[in-house]
């Protein structure tokens, strides 16, 4: 590690998270030392965990006050993780029906996030400080598995626009000073993918971070090019969001010449799970506890597959109890080799989001046009479908009726997206059906992006 390394993870970082009220340096020192627990003891954890998540919550959201009440259930009698399957399931409908009575009583520093990405419906929901410590606690855990750590020279590629509001210029003098540089991954346009090589052959990062379909590209283009890649000593690629393909991982690690490491997780459920190096996908047993459930809602053994339900037990100002995730998972049954004794997920499938290609050619990241409806508060569901570079179809499921005015919205915020002269024929629709796999796409694009 060099003096500069060392300066960040030791002084810079604990005094940034120390400014913002985060636990972040106490919960990390702790995880250090959990992970290695055996099996049977980090359940243990869990459960004093769930116990006292489940006794704040009683106490303080009204929401679950008063579920508690009607189900006679008693936190203090909570004597096993199975106790859990006594509560109802938890999805987005019912967050968006209650969100004024799932805040905490006297909660301070909420903010306000909304998530609907690549599956599931769109959700605004609200996190605190102790949320948020540990979910950068986990990160960081993680993050060192593979030899690198804050203040390491770090290639952001992420669905965020660069722009210069007051707070974006804040972010990127703190992200000059802990060595992270953030491409757009909105724009994949032959264009900005050399600028990408170029700024990543300069900067001669540790470690990249982005989602799997975005690194491919810039990856292709570098291997395209016969850009030496693998010889600017990156260390290791973290992706995320996006459901990690085959062909994707062999094309990463080929031209950066380093191992692939697949993170699961979502902004509204938090950091799941992490792949350590021996490959395993484990899960942040300290914060959580994992479910796997068939359509009925019933809790499936580890080897089945079902959809993956989440409790954070660090989320008792705005909880997420037995929260739906709509993804599909299996729960290994046998712990990692690699010693540690957090649970396995055996596998995560779904979670992809497909790249729209502009009239001009410009790939698009498909949230980069999700963006544009999935805050317009009139609508309750939306899928967008590129059928060709010149037409691309919208449906809509309004919360009431579709009216001009949205019609308008959408149509120029997808034009000034995939081009002027592209056609966007936006219709209403009463529902919009799920996949065969049970995961819903915002995104449906029948072009190409390579």
């Amino acid at each position: 590690m060099s003096f500069y390394q060392k300066a960040v993870a030791g002084l810079l970082f604990p005094l940034q998270e120390r400014l913002k009220g985060h636990d972040t340096i106490t919960v990390h020192k702790a995880m250090e030392a959990s992970q290695w627990l055996t099996p049977e003891a980090l359940a243990g954890l869990q459960l004093e965990n769930l116990r006292r998540f489940l006794l704040r919550v009683e106490q303080n959201v009204p929401y679950y006050h008063d579920l508690f009440k009607a189900l006679d259930f008693k936190p203090e009698q909570v004597s096993s993780l199975a106790d859990l399957q006594c509560l109802p399931l938890l999805d987005k409908a019912t967050i968006r029906a209650h969100t004024e009575a799932m805040k905490a009583r006297g909660a301070q520093g909420l903010k306000r996030f909304n998530t609907g990405g690549s599956s599931g419906e769109p959700l605004i929901f609200f996190l605190g400080k102790e949320r948020v410590s540990h979910d950068v606690a986990a990160k960081r855990r993680a993050t060192r598995w593979w030899g690198v750590d804050i203040g390491d020279r770090e290639i952001v590629v992420w669905g965020s626009p660069i722009e210069l509001g007051a707070q974006d210029r804040v972010r990127l003098a703190r992200d000059a000073l802990f060595r992270t540089e953030l491409l757009s991954a909105f724009e994949m346009s032959r264009e900005n993918l050399q600028i990408f090589v170029e700024r990543i052959v300069a900067r001669r990062p540790f470690m990249l971070f982005g989602y799997p379909s975005s690194l491919a590209l810039i990856a292709q283009y570098g291997l395209e090019h016969e850009v030496g890649l693998d010889q600017l000593g990156v260390k290791v690629a973290f992706v995320t969001s996006e459901r990690l393909y085959e062909h994707q991982r062999k094309l990463i690690e080929r031209v950066f010449g380093c191992p692939v490491a697949n993170g699961y997780g979502g902004r509204d459920a938090g950091f799941i799970a992490h792949a350590c190096p021996e490959g395993s996908l484990h899960i942040t047993a300290e914060d959580m506890v994992v479910e796997i459930v068939d359509r009925e809602g019933r809790v499936l053994p580890a080897g089945k597959s079902g959809e993956i339900v989440v409790t954070h037990l660090f989320t008792s100002e705005f909880p997420f109890l037995r929260y739906k995730t709509g993804d599909v998972g299996v729960l290994a049954p046998e712990p990692c080799i690699c010693g540690r004794g957090l649970p396995v997920l055996a596998s995560v499938e779904g979670r992809t989001t497909d790249f729209m290609v502009a009239a001009d050619g410009t790939i698009l990241h498909g949230l980069a046009l999700i963006y544009v409806l999935r805050d317009m508060p009139d609508v309750a569901n939306f899928r967008i479908v590129q059928e060709s570079l010149s037409l691309t179809r919208v449906e809509v499921v309004p919360c009431d009726t579709l009216t001009r005015t949205m019609v308008g919205e959408i149509e120029s915020g997808l034009r000034a997206r995939l081009g002027e002269a592209v056609q966007i024929d936006v219709v209403e629709v009463d529902e919009i059906p799920r996949e065969a796999s049970g995961k819903f796409r915002y995104v449906v694009s029948r072009v190409a992006a390579l």
